[in-house]
């Protein structure tokens, strides 16, 4: 596996290092002792599919409150999307920044979200789905959120939003 760190402290993308042969490739996908060694949490409590029919569809940006924080292995496994993150660690050098990944089916790539990041997508094809490995079971009563485009954050999204719940749409302003 090859650990590229993002620009937002604990934040990396993870990438398979492909063994190929006449049949195809074979890659780890996740390795404990790998992730052990960058420092990260190996812990996978949970997994998570999101399927989106619609291109343009926005999830997001959820967190979980203390003392439920967890930390996510994102994937598209089909169709592709834009992954956004938002360090909301307050004494953190990169408080209140974002940062976004294209993740296809095609290119493999896993974004690796920290504890204490906001995070959202949004579908560039129709027919999307993504895989997340969560360190921490949900808890709805520690469920939040952030406005995705919440001028705090000045997110810029590839595309325009078809599909948003009511609930994302409407958080109300960052105050922090």
């Amino acid at each position: 596996m090859i650990f590229t760190p993002m620009k937002l402290r604990g934040a990396f993308i993870v990438e398979l290092e492909k063994r190929e042969d006449e049949r195809g490739f074979f890659a780890r996908s996740w390795c404990e002792e790998e992730f052990r060694a960058h420092g990260l949490d190996p812990v996978i409590a949970q997994c998570n599919v999101a399927f989106n029919p619609r291109k343009g569809t926005l999830r997001g940006m959820h967190f979980s409150a203390p003392p439920f924080e967890e930390a996510k292995l994102v994937r598209c496994t089909a169709g592709a999307l834009y992954d956004v993150i938002i360090d909301l660690r307050p004494g953190s050098p990169t408080y209140k920044q974002y940062a976004g990944e294209l993740l296809t089916a095609e290119n493999h790539r896993s974004v690796y979200v920290p504890e204490g990041f906001a995070h959202g997508f949004q579908t560039l094809e129709d027919n999307t789905e993504i895989f997340y490995q969560m360190s921490r079971a949900y808890s709805p009563e520690h469920a939040r959120g952030v406005r995705y485009n919440d001028p705090a954050f000045g997110i810029e999204w590839k595309t325009g939003v078809s599909v948003i719940l009511d609930r994302d749409r409407d958080y109300p302003d960052f105050v922090g």
